[in-house]
């Protein structure tokens, strides 16, 4: 008994004993770890790299269930997102359908009264996709050329469009090339209408960015935003060709700005309209 109780004092006393120098033993410890790691850098990096390495396995294991959840929240948000847009398209689906049964409608109106009215469509229009090859475009011109003349079709007062856009008219022709009169030039004078209005007027560039309506009368709503397109007077254009909107209207002076400006052509559309045109052509008579 007494040999048991003793055994036990002992005990204490060591757990005692280390107690109170375990924090100096831990003390002594990072210290001798910080000259180690100053002594011999290579080892301790070593080191490092070992422990990476076998926790690395620990921590891929215990970011599959964060990734799995992420992956379950990121799915469920593209759900609701395909849902909305399923919605969106649904909605928009209808709406196209009803304006189909519209165009439906109107085009067969449009069928009936033109037989009742005996009509004779124009000529369809002949086209000639060109690119631009230069832009001659300064203070006192505003032309560019393209990659295609007279041997291709093209010839004087031929529109040259851009997409539906009206953006000037072929002024001179080659065998190879053509220079396009832009909307802008000082040259361009544009029989032009007003759309909501009615209001005629004459569309003249003087080399700036946008051109600005003449001869038009007094009392005409010019207001910013309305549409201005060609009218089909003069026998250079036919009417409804998109020109521009008018960006302002004070002092009596309404402005125009082109829906393509000439940094935005790249390829243009030239087409014939079987309409006789403004300018003279320099094609022999036949």
């Amino acid at each position: 008994m007494k040999q048991h109780t003793g055994m036990v004092g002992r005990l204490a006393t060591l757990r005692l004993l280390a107690q109170r120098f375990a924090f100096l033993t831990l003390v002594m410890a990072s210290f001798a770890l910080m000259l180690l790691g100053k002594a011999d850098t290579v080892l301790v990096e070593r080191f490092r790299v070992f422990v990476d390495d076998a926790v690395t396995p620990v921590l891929q294991v215990m970011s599959r269930p964060a990734a799995a959840v992420s992956s379950v929240f990121n799915a469920i948000h593209d759900l609701a997102a395909l849902r909305a847009e399923n919605v969106r398209l649904t909605e928009e689906n209808v709406r196209l359908m009803h304006w189909q049964t519209v165009a439906r409608e109107l085009d067969n109106e449009n069928r009936a009264l033109r037989a009742q009215l005996n009509f004779l469509p124009g000529p369809e229009a002949a086209f000639i996709t060109a690119r631009v090859i230069g832009d001659t475009g300064g203070a006192f011109v505003h032309s560019m050329l393209l990659n295609a003349g007279t041997r291709d079709g093209i010839r004087k007062g031929q529109a040259v469009i851009a997409g539906e856009n009206l953006v000037g008219r072929i002024a001179e022709v080659g065998d190879r090339s053509a220079r396009i009169l832009l909307l802008t030039d000082i040259n361009s004078h544009i029989p032009v209408v007003i759309e909501g209005s009615h209001a005629k007027a004459i569309l003249t560039g003087d080399n700036s960015d946008r051109a600005r309506l003449n001869y038009l009368a007094p009392n005409s709503a010019a207001v910013p935003g309305n549409r201005v397109v060609t009218s089909g007077h003069g026998g250079a254009f036919p009417p409804g060709l998109p020109v521009g909107v008018i960006a302002s209207a004070q002092d009596g002076i309404v402005r125009v700005e082109p829906f393509v400006h000439r940094y935005q052509l790249d390829y243009v559309t030239v087409v014939d309209y079987g309409l006789p045109g403004v300018l003279p052509s320099d094609l022999p008579d036949k």
